[in-house]
C-alpha cells in the first residue's frame, strides 16, 4: 500500500497551498517579522494541521525571548519499545520574491500546473513538514511500526539558522539519545531516484562600501579628477578574485579535495552526463565555467566561487544622470568547501578588503553572516542497504549520493554538537526548483516518492523488514 499522489492532493495539498499564500520570509529579509506575524502564522498553520494528522504527537511551538518560532513535534514510538530518536528537520521561513514571475505566477499565489505547484516556499521547505507526517502516517497505514520521531521545524535557516542553537540548548533533554538526523531541505539532480547529499559548502556574506565624495558632483566637473568608487570596488574585487578565470585568490577559502569525491563525480558524469549545464537555463553562447560535466560537478560542490549578489549607492538607469555618485556598495557571496572553516575564510576576506584602500578611498567592510561547510560521513551499511531498498521500492531506480552548491548551516551545527550520529541529507530541490530564484516549483510526484522512501526507511528503523 504505497502513498499516492491523491493521498498528497487530499490531505496536504489544501493546507500546503494555505501556507504557501503567506509571505513568511525569514528574519534577515524582514526585520519585523516578530510585528507582521507572518513567520507566527505560517508556524501556526502548520502546527495545527500536524495536531489533527497525528493526535498522539505532542506538537508544540516554542518561542524563546526575540528568537523566531521553532515548531516541535515529539512523536511517540508506534509498535516498538525503545529510548532512540530520529530527528527530522525542515524550516518554515522563505527568501524574499527576488523578482517579477513568470506571467501568471506569483510568490505567494500558488498555481499548480499539472504536477507542479509554483510558490514561493513550496519547496524550500515548505513541503518538509507535511512529507515527513505523511511518511509517519503511512508507516502506521501499513500496520508498521517505527521509533520515535522528533520534528523540529525551524523559522530562521534562510538568515543562516541563527537561532537554532539556542533552541537546541534549550531542547537537549527533549531530544534525549539520537540515533539518526534526518534534514529535508536539500536537493536531487534528477526525479528519477533518491539522492542523498554527501556535502554542502559552506558561506561567507559580506558588505563592501566604497566612499570617494561627501555629496556627488557633476560628472563633467569630477569625473577624471576624483577616482570612481565603482572602479576602486572593482579593484578591490581583484584581490579576491581573478576576474578572468573566476578563480578565488584567497587561500583561507580552498582545501584539498578528496579522491573519493573526484572519482564519485566522474561517476555522476558518466551515468548522467552534463547535469550542471542540463539545469541551467543559460542565454545562447554563454561559456559554462569548467572543463568538462565532471570538473562542473566539482566546481559546485568543492570549489569556492564569489558572486556580487547586491549593489547599491546607483540609480536606475532611466534615473542615472551625468553624476559622479558617493559611493558604491556590493553585497558579497563566498561559497566556500565543505571542510573550509569558515570564520578563517571571513576573517581573511575582510583583512583582504579593508587593508590599504585604493587611492585613499574609504572603505566598510561590514561581514553579514559566515556558515561552514559539512561533509557526511560514510554511513553504516545497514542503513545505506535500507535507503537502496527505499529508492528502489520507490523509484524503481537504485540511491545515488552527490554533493550540493548550497549551504544548510544546521548540518554542521548538529554534526558539531551529535558527533558519530548517521546523517541523511535529502529533498525535492530538483531540476527546475528554482530555489530563491523566481518561479520556485515544487515536483509533487517527487514528493511522492520522498514520502514512501521516509516510509520505507522508518519502518525498517522500526524492526519492520
Amino acid at each position: 500500500m504505497a502513498y499516492t499522489l491523491a493521498d498528497l492532493e487530499r490531505d496536504v495539498l489544501p493546507t500546503l497551498e494555505a501556507y504557501c499564500a503567506i509571505p513568511a520570509l525569514s528574519p534577515h529579509f524582514e526585520p519585523d517579522w516578530s510585528t507582521s506575524g507572518h513567520l507566527d502564522a505560517a508556524a501556526q498553520l502548520l502546527a495545527e494541521w500536524v495536531a489533527v494528522r497525528l493526535p498522539d504527537a505532542d506538537v508544540r511551538l516554542e518561542r524563546l525571548a526575540g528568537r523566531t518560532p521553532l515548531l516541535l513535534v515529539d512523536v511517540p514510538a508506534h509498535g516498538v519499545s525503545t529510548d532512540e530518536t530520529v530527528v527530522l528537520y525542515g524550516h518554515l521561513d522563505k527568501q524574499p520574491p527576488l523578482g517579477e514571475w513568470s506571467e501568471g505566477l506569483a510568490p505567494f499565489s500558488p498555481v499548480r500546473r499539472g504536477n507542479r505547484l509554483y510558490a514561493r516556499g513550496a519547496a524550500d521547505d515548505g513541503y518538509s513538514t507535511f512529507a515527513a507526517v505523511s511518511a509517519l502516517e503511512q508507516v502506521r497505514h501499513r500496520g508498521a511500526s517505527h521509533p520515535r520521531c522528533v520534528l523540529l521545524i525551524e523559522a530562521s535557516e534562510e538568515s543562516g539558522s541563527p537561532d537554532l542553537e539556542a533552541y537546541l540548548d534549550h531542547l537537549g533533554d527533549v531530544l534525549g539519545r539520537v540515533e539518526l538526523m534526518i534534514c529535508l531541505d536539500s536537493g536531487a539532480l534528477s526525479y528519477d531516484r533518491l539522492w542523498v547529499t554527501s556535502s554542502l559548502r559552506g558561506l561567507v556574506n559580506v558588505d563592501v562600501t566604497v566612499s570617494v565624495l561627501e555629496r556627488a558632483q557633476h560628472s563633467g566637473s569630477a569625473s577624471g579628477v576624483v577616482p570612481s568608487s565603482f572602479r576602486l570596488l572593482r579593484q578591490l574585487l581583484d584581490r579576491v578574485e581573478n576576474s578572468a578565470t573566476g578563480e578565488v585568490l584567497l587561500n583561507e577559502a580552498h582545501c584539498p579535495i578528496p579522491a573519493w569525491v573526484s572519482d564519485a563525480n566522474a561517476d555522476v558524469a558518466r551515468q548522467f552526463g552534463d547535469v550542471i549545464a542540463q539545469e541551467m537555463p543559460t542565454l545562447d553562447g554563454v561559456e559554462l565555467m569548467g572543463a568538462d560535466a565532471a570538473d562542473r560537478l566539482l566546481r559546485r560542490t568543492w570549489k569556492p566561487a564569489l558572486s556580487v549578489i547586491g549593489l547599491a549607492g546607483a540609480p536606475e538607469p532611466r534615473q542615472a544622470g551625468n553624476v559622479l555618485r558617493t559611493s558604491t556598495t556590493a553585497t558579497l557571496s563566498l561559497r566556500l568547501p565543505p571542510l573550509v572553516d569558515s570564520e578563517r575564510a571571513a576573517a581573511a576576506l575582510v583583512e583582504t578588503l579593508s587593508q590599504n584602500p585604493p587611492e585613499g578611498a574609504h572603505v566598510e567592510v561590514v561581514l553579514g553572516s559566515a556558515a561552514s561547510g559539512w561533509a557526511a560521513s560514510e554511513l553504516p551499511a545497514r542503513l545505506r542497504d535500507t535507503l537502496e531498498e527505499a529508492s528502489l521500492t520507490s523509484y524503481g531506480a537504485p540511491l545515488a549520493f552527490t554533493g550540493e552548491g548550497g549551504t544548510i548551516p544546521f548540518l554542521y551545527q548538529l554534526g558539531q554538537r551529535y558527533p558519530g550520529v548517521p546523517f541523511i541529507a535529502t529533498g525535492v530541490l530538483g531540476p527546475e526548483s528554482n530555489a530563491h530564484g523566481i518561479d520556485e516549483m515544487l515536483d509533487l510526484d517527487a514528493v511522492v516518492h520522498l514520502v514512501n522512501s521516509l516510509a520505507h526507511l522508518l519502518s525498517h528503523l522500526g524492526g519492520n523488514q
